[in-house]
């Protein structure tokens, strides 16, 4: 199910916004009227994206930028705003995972997770700064359980997720003053894309215990994100600022981390 929120007019710019759950909160925004522009690291991913939110009558941006390149980050927001002006709504989303037990991690290995998920949020938020509509922007971040939820074999995400919520809380702080919102989202187990694949259900085996583990007994879909990202972009959530809110099926009530060990514990034999 997808709710309808009027974004006719405004600039909602997602990082990480060509594949899997960034990607159907940008097509979201578009079926929204919104001005989108998608953000990624790989040129043609942001064709694809571009193609496919065009096709269907989206107005549309593509830029290409490594998180982890600040000044590269920070050309990807003068584009934008040249072309669409300023931002209304900000979604950072750019992520990296794998499974690995922490004695068999190389620093390198913990350093790339941190360096995509912690470092390239800072990197994102702080450019973005300069360009955020004031008063009125909201900033979304898209985090996960393992922020919250220690799992096994998840020592990087974990470590690097906790801090991008700890990055939110903070400067929904100090961004407050300039009415410029700042919240974060948590997935749960989201069907169809490829983090869920990888991470929790390689085999069948494993896709029927992990949702075994949700109270709501489904998987989420990525209506579900895209639609409470709506939410927060609207004025419907606009004294909301400096929350976590998990998008799980209650699955960090039940915790899901056992599905994600077992997963874990298959892949690595």
């Amino acid at each position: 199910m997808q709710i309808d929120l009027d974004y006719t007019g405004r600039h909602v710019v997602v990082f990480g916004g060509t594949t899997g759950i960034n990607f159907g909160i940008a097509q979201a925004f578009a079926r929204q009227r919104a001005r989108v522009t998608v953000a990624s690291r790989k040129q043609d991913n942001v064709d694809a994206a571009v193609a496919s939110l065009r096709e269907a009558g989206a107005e549309v941006h593509g830029v290409v930028a490594d998180v982890r390149d600040f000044e590269a980050v920070g050309a990807a927001f003068v584009q934008s705003v040249a072309r669409f002006g300023p931002v209304d709504v900000l979604v950072s989303g750019a992520a990296g995972n794998f499974l690995c037990a922490a004695e068999a991690m190389s620093s390198n290995g913990f350093k790339v997770v941190v360096d995509i998920d912690l470092v390239g949020s800072f990197h994102v938020l702080r450019q973005a700064h300069a360009h955020l509509r004031k008063p009125g922007a909201s900033v979304i971040q898209i985090t996960a359980p393992q922020s919250f939820v220690p799992m096994r074999y998840q020592a990087h995400a974990g470590a690097a997720k906790a801090g991008v919520d700890q990055l939110t809380r903070t400067l929904a702080l100090e961004w407050g003053r300039e009415g410029i919102r700042v919240n974060s989202i948590s997935p749960g187990p989201i069907d169809g894309t490829e983090g869920f694949r990888k991470l929790m259900a390689p085999t069948a085996e494993d896709r029927a215990f992990a949702q075994e583990q949700v109270p709501l007994r489904r998987f989420g879909s990525l209506d579900d994100i895209a639609n409470l990202a709506l939410f927060l972009g609207s004025p419907y959530a606009g004294y909301i600022s400096g929350a976590l809110i998990p998008c799980d099926g209650g699955g960090a009530l039940e915790s899901v981390k056992p599905a994600l060990e077992a997963a874990g514990r298959r892949a690595l034999g």
